[in-house]
């Protein structure tokens, strides 16, 4: 690591994404990953755009990230997935996005398993089963 500033223009990109990622505007985040940001940026609290979209319940930013290659079993600083964060959230579009493109429901802590059964999720136990 060096001690070299770092470039203001690489850190307000970063907060497009980030913002792009909480707001669902999977338009930006196919743009700019294609363009060359990485699809598993991460935060400083290790939240994976991923992350920030299935947390806020944006089935189609997940899948633009998936699409291009996003670590979706990536988890953050507090152990979490984005699956188990879908789940939480109550995301269904999410989680079907996230389980159809092969999300790990077993990583994590609490897994996404263990918080569908905290609230009573069954059908996405049943999704898993398949």
């Amino acid at each position: 690591m060096t001690d070299e500033p770092i470039d203001p223009r690489i850190l307000e990109i970063a907060q497009l994404m980030f913002d792009a990622a909480r707001a669902g505007d999977a338009a930006t985040l196919a743009e700019y990953v294609d363009a060359g940001v990485p699809a598993n940026l991460t935060n400083g609290s290790g939240d994976t755009l991923v992350m920030l979209a299935a947390y806020h319940g944006h089935a189609d930013a997940v899948r633009v990230l998936a699409e291009r290659g996003a670590d979706l079993d990536r988890l953050n600083d507090k152990g979490q997935s984005p699956l188990a964060g879908a789940v939480f959230k109550g995301a269904d579009d999410v989680v079907r996005v996230l389980s159809e493109a092969g999300a790990d429901p077993r990583l994590g802590h609490p897994t996404a398993i263990d918080t569908a059964k905290m609230f009573g999720r069954e059908e996405y136990l049943e999704l898993w089963q398949r």
